[in-house]
């Protein structure tokens, strides 16, 4: 029984992190496959410098709330007796990672999806509130004064681990620790383009403070 609950559950979160929200959008309100324009991601970042600043916030929203919502489902095993809670964590961080899979490898868009960081946020929101909160706060910090999305993505990712670190934020499980680490070596991995561009100073600036469109 308790197998089956949590097999059930981890088909769920990869289910839920494949709702390709970008191009659903895209789709819906502007008649276009987003992966068609800007970097070829089905993300929020390039919904905001496609689309513009509303379109990207919505398609960030969203994609926030399916890491999280998918993260969620731990708690819901762990009251259904699918585990006991010493393993909490450890089933959060199994579950979550099948909702950034789920984003970046979409069943429903052919696994042609995003590059997950939104999802990843949603996620670790799920586990550490004020630590992710205060990594959400860097990330627009990051933005607002360098204009780069991906910058402040990388940044915001390692950020997370070293809040770890601290005592304020150290978690009961060292294993999120770990983690986080791992989590910011994927990130920079996932943006080696950028990162190339942005040596180059060929990176695309995105003004989500005063663009339109």
């Amino acid at each position: 029984m308790e197998i089956t609950l949590i097999i059930a559950g981890f088909i769920a979160s990869y289910l839920i992190g494949s709702l390709p929200t970008a191009l659903w959008y895209g789709q819906a309100f502007h008649g276009i496959d987003i992966r068609n324009y800007g970097s070829g991601n089905s993300g929020a970042t390039n919904t905001f410098r496609v689309l513009g600043k509303k379109a990207g916030s919505i398609v960030m929203a969203v994609d926030i709330f399916k890491g999280w919502t998918a993260t969620s489902i731990a708690a819901i095993l762990l009251h259904l007796h699918a585990f006991t809670e010493p393993n909490l964590i450890t089933y959060q961080l199994f579950i979550g990672i099948l909702a950034v899979i789920g984003h970046i490898f979409p069943i429903y868009a052919n696994f042609r999806g995003g590059k997950g960081v939104a999802t990843l946020l949603g996620m670790v929101l799920a586990i550490h509130v004020e630590a992710a909160l205060l990594c959400i706060a860097i990330f627009f910090l990051v933005v607002l004064l360098s204009k780069y999305v991906s910058l402040g993505s990388m940044i915001a990712a390692l950020a997370f681990p070293l809040l770890l670190l601290m005592p304020r934020f150290s978690p009961d499980d060292p294993i999120l620790i770990i983690f986080g680490f791992a989590m910011f070596a994927i990130v920079v991995l996932t943006h080696q383009k950028n990162i190339i561009r942005l040596i180059h100073g060929e990176e695309s600036r995105t003004n989500i403070r005063f663009r339109k469109k």
